[in-house]
């Protein structure tokens, strides 16, 4: 790892901690130098490898004043090519930090200097926005201040989400619809579990309308971190102290639910923003999100201000003060099948989701989640579903009197009415299919669609529906838009909107600026599966940082575009089965074998080559080939009565499969030989917690069906009795 240079000119920043009171307001250049590197970190007597700046996770906080020029060199000693985005900042196109599509990307050995004005103030990051970056530890904080001499205490939290599982694994592991995060979650939802709980109906039900079970989050992480630690203490504060904590979810994937020991939160700016003072119990920081928010001192001591993942795996924290430990009371895990349940009463037969109650839901203002919060609905007291009994699912609950922040209580201190303008209307669904992981707007990925071409001078309103089961953290580079929550010409400004499923939110902004700019999911998986578009300014001068912007967007395209390689291998007493796949959002190429010990057992490979279609992906029309070998001592009839005489087949078909209820694929195909077959197969039907069945039958008289125990993500006992080859017992090794 290079050494650390950085160099601030004009400007002391020996303290992070007292608000800058003696800060000079003569606006100067401020420099800073980054050095992008790789390194280990030790977490818990284990040594992952990280990205690295400036040799730390995350990378130093950049402190500016308003009106300063930042001058920042991003130095990449990687071997491979970086990039930074300066999330929230308002700043000319050319520096956005977008590869290929707004700032050439640092290639490996470059130095590249990102120059631009500091023209507002508030809590703002910075992160890579170049593949899997982020999730490996590239991400800082950003403080700016205002020109005014300030006073008071503050203090700068940033959270982050850390995985010893390579980026690029969890990614393919989501696509390839592995439930290994799941069951290190514990939130598998078998069906063991469901009997346990009294909720079979529920897990039928969830199955029948072709679900998996219900999660609020998809990747399991070994840790959460406070400024990189596991636990930041900072023991200067005193009693009686008020101090403004500058919060940012710098986490991939992760919304953190935000308790303090002390007392109350006062929330005084969001995104940057200030919002007039309100006080509440508790907030959820979507991802990428900051909040400033104000927290008293009660005594000498050490209280703690409590960020729990909102899957409620872990929490990491930030004490505050010093003495005796006054800790926040932890949030319970959460009622799964309560979840399933609510899930299952707002998702109609052809997966979208149930409106028909007319009831309008936006601003977070309703969590839906609510159902699966004990603390709130008491652990043995179950929700009432019939006919969606919203009331019940409000936030701020009178069964808990816990008073949680929602978007309908922010509220601008100036007024934030935009000037007049044509408006240029949108409407966007967001869509997903969560078995494949494909996330989308209007069902279509960004590698679907063109740039949509805005002009200066008109008022974007955008209208979102959230059409998914996950939140989904929209945020729009450049720019900060208005969020119409009902506070009319004090509607709040904000870089990052957090949907909730069945909202629908309305934001709009001014087309003030030029060139392209990127507004998708800040869930980074989420985002590079395709949940995004681009706003393109027509008329606009050429960008120097992007000479072809064509082949530009060519190269943006390619994230949703990767290939996600899959396979699994049984090596068991009669043989050997398995699977290799390859696939992206839409099309899949698989080849799946059967291999048994003698010519009686014989051998089998079936390839597919095919297209999902539709929304949910249901639909997979395809071709491919079938080779195999028995022995037979009579001719073969299946079903239809069609005759096989010959010992080697070798033919090419074409066919359908489509997903029934209860998850289990019908297949229907014909072959170059005249031949028919229809097949029913279903995979991992989730037992236990770790215990798996699977089974197929087919009209050519085939059948299976088995049982594989996961120990490992890479490794499993399994058996199964095969209609060819017979009952074999052995292991399964999984890719």
């Amino acid at each position: 790892m290079k050494a650390v240079f950085l160099y601030i000119t004009l400007m002391s920043l020996c303290s992070i901690v007292t608000a800058q009171a003696s800060l000079n307001t003569t606006p100067k250049v401020v420099r800073y130098d980054l050095y992008v590197g790789d390194s280990m970190v030790h977490y818990s007597g284990k040594m992952s490898h990280a990205l690295t700046i400036n040799g730390t996770i995350p990378g130093p906080t950049l402190h500016f004043t308003e009106g300063d020029t930042a001058e920042i060199y991003v130095h990449n000693t990687l071997n491979e090519e970086t990039s930074i985005h300066w999330h929230g900042l308002i700043l000319p196109n050319q520096y956005d930090g977008v590869s290929y599509l707004t700032t050439r990307p640092v290639k490996a050995g470059e130095t590249h200097l990102y120059r631009f004005p500091i023209v507002q103030h508030g809590t703002y990051w910075y992160h890579s926005h170049t593949m899997f970056q982020e999730q490996s530890g590239m991400y800082g904080a950003i403080v700016l201040h205002e020109r005014k001499e300030t006073t008071g205490k503050e203090y700068t939290l940033l959270l982050s989400d850390w995985t010893d599982m390579h980026p690029h694994t969890v990614n393919r592991y989501l696509h390839n619809a592995n439930d290994w995060f799941a069951i290190k979650k514990g939130s598998v939802q078998s069906y063991a579990e469901a009997i346990q709980h009294k909720h079979f109906k529920t897990k039928v039900t969830n199955e029948w309308k072709r679900m998996n079970a219900m999660d609020v989050s998809d990747v399991y992480y070994e840790r959460f971190l406070s400024n990189g630690k596991e636990a930041d203490t900072q023991p200067q504060f005193k009693a009686g102290d008020k101090v403004r904590l500058r919060i940012v979810n710098g986490s991939s994937s992760t919304y953190f639910w935000l308790n303090y020991a002390g007392g109350k939160l006062t929330v005084v700016a969001n995104d940057g923003a200030d919002v007039e003072p309100v006080e509440v119990d508790r907030l959820l920081v979507g991802v990428s999100e900051t909040y400033d928010v104000i927290v008293t001192i009660p005594d000498n001591m050490q209280y703690e201000f409590l960020a729990t993942a909102e899957d409620r795996t872990r929490s990491t924290s930030l004490w505050l003060g010093q003495g005796m430990k006054m800790p926040a009371k932890p949030l319970p895990r959460l009622k799964y099948f309560e979840g399933m349940k609510m899930m299952n009463d707002m998702m109609k037969m052809d997966g979208n989701l149930d409106t028909s109650s007319g009831m309008q839901m936006s601003n977070q203002v309703m969590d839906m989640n609510t159902v699966m919060y004990p603390e709130i609905t008491g652990d043995d007291k179950p929700m009432n579903h019939a006919g969606h009994d919203m009331h019940n699912m409000q936030m701020d609950s009178a069964a808990g009197d816990i008073v949680t922040l929602n978007y309908g209580m922010l509220r601008a201190p100036e007024k934030t009415t935009l000037p007049d303008g044509p408006v240029k209307l949108l409407h966007f669904e967001l869509t997903g299919n969560m078995n494949r992981y494909v996330w989308s707007i209007n069902n279509k990925v960004v590698s679907e669609t063109d740039k949509i071409l805005i002009k200066k001078g008109e008022i974007v309103r955008i209208v979102l529906y959230n059409n998914t089961m996950m939140r989904h953290p929209m945020h729009l580079h450049g720019h900060f838009f208005r969020v119409l929550n009902g506070q009319g010409e004090y509607s709040p400004l904000k870089t990052v909107l957090d949907i909730m499923p069945m909202e629908v939110d309305t934001i709009e902004f001014a087309a003030t600026e030029s060139g392209d700019w990127f507004f998708h999911c800040h869930i980074l998986y989420h985002m590079m599966s395709g949940m995004g578009r681009v706003f393109s300014y027509e008329n606009s001068p050429p960008n120097p940082e992007v000479p072809d912007p064509a082949k530009a967007y060519r190269m943006l395209k390619k994230d949703d575009r990767m290939l996600y390689p899959m396979a699994r291998v049984g090596l068991e007493s009669t043989g050997s089965d398995g699977e290799i796949v390859v696939a992206n959002s839409r099309y899949r190429l698989s080849t799946e074998w059967r291999v048994g010990l003698n010519d009686r057992n014989g051998y089998e490979s079936e390839s597919h080559f095919g297209r999902y279609l539709g929304k949910n992906q249901w639909l997979f029309p395809y071709i491919g080939w079938d080779v195999r070998y028995r022995k037979m001592d009579e001719p073969e009839k299946n079903l239809f009565g069609q005759q096989n005489t010959k010992d080697f087949r070798q033919v090419f078909h074409a066919g359908l499969e489509y997903t029934l209820p209860m998850l289990i694929v019908a297949d229907a195909s014909v072959d170059t030989d005249g031949r028919v077959r229809v097949q029913l197969t279903r995979e991992d039907v989730p037992i236990t917690r770790r215990l798996r069945f699977g089974f197929m039958v087919n009209t050519d008289k085939e059948y299976m069906a088995g049982f594989r125990y996961i120990v490992t993500k890479n490794f499993a006992f399994s058996t199964h009795y095969d209609s060819d080859m017979g009952l074999g017992a052995g292991i399964t090794l999984s890719y």
